[in-house]
């Protein structure tokens, strides 16, 4: 994703707990933490549309599990800025543990993105589904980090009765988390989590670098091998940034390894 130009402090959108003052365009975030909901409220134009985006993947990371997304309040005054709610569906549906409904009075579909006309609709739809599985690991960047990194992951895969997607998994989690290390150099969190047959890795780190994979290393090339092995090893991966850094995410799917194995 190329970089954009942000929009006018005034009218960017942040996180927020608890009251707030007006402004053109605010994202809400309910002050209990353990909220589910995050309130648009304002004015949501193109011109602020990225900036929504951003504050919702930074909740949406803070909090594993389904975000309901309110837009009862808030006015959509130009075509298309509504869009930016179903572009951050479909951003994080592979992520680890995240998903995202939306609350919207008029009913319009959208996109992708359930969609409840009522509050008491959409959390009943939270209730009603399985709690997200998920572990976490807070890492500083350092060598011993993959090791600490690969230990969560074949607990996860034990837990979760996903046993031989842990060989993979934690030659997938490795590189994300030397990548780290080489390259941003900051403290980073290791998420797993699965969903159905499949298992959902990612690495959030502090630096905007993204990753560049530039297909097959030369064999006289000292490196790059390490994103043709998450390549080689998960069905999909890639990176998505966030205010304050990025995620690298990767999912893996069982039936790949016992076709492999079989």
């Amino acid at each position: 994703m190329n970089p954009v130009d942000r929009p006018d402090a005034r009218r960017r959108p942040g996180l927020h707990h608890g009251t707030i003052g007006p402004t053109d365009v605010r994202c809400l975030v309910e002050a209990d933490e353990s909220s589910a909901t995050v309130r648009l409220t304002g004015v949501l134009d193109l011109a602020g549309a990225d900036a929504v985006r951003d504050a919702l993947l930074a909740r949406l990371w803070q909090r594993p599990g389904p975000v309901i997304v309110d837009l009862s309040t808030v006015r959509v005054v130009e075509p298309g800025a509504r869009a930016v709610v179903d572009d951050v569906h479909r951003t994080v549906t592979d992520w680890p543990a995240a998903g995202l409904l939306v609350l919207d009075p008029s009913g319009d579909p959208g996109g992708d993105a359930p969609v409840y006309r009522s509050l008491d609709e959409a959390q009943a739809a939270l209730v009603g589904a399985p709690l997200a599985a998920v572990l976490n690991a807070d890492l500083p960047p350092v060598v011993a980090a993959a090791r600490e990194a690969r230990a969560l992951v074949t607990d996860g895969c034990a837990r979760w009765g996903v046993p031989d997607l842990a060989e993979p998994a934690c030659i997938a989690v490795t590189e994300l988390v030397n990548n780290v290390v080489a390259h941003a150099g900051t403290p980073m969190t290791v998420r797993v989590g699965p969903r159905d047959s499949t298992l959902h890795l990612a690495v959030r780190d502090h630096s905007a670098r993204r990753p560049a994979y530039a297909g097959l290393a030369p064999l006289t090339s000292a490196g790059g091998r390490g994103l043709l092995l998450i390549d080689t090893v998960a069905r999909r991966w890639g990176s998505t940034p966030l205010p304050d850094g990025k995620a690298v995410w990767c999912v893996l799917h069982a039936e790949d390894e016992e076709a492999f194995h079989g």
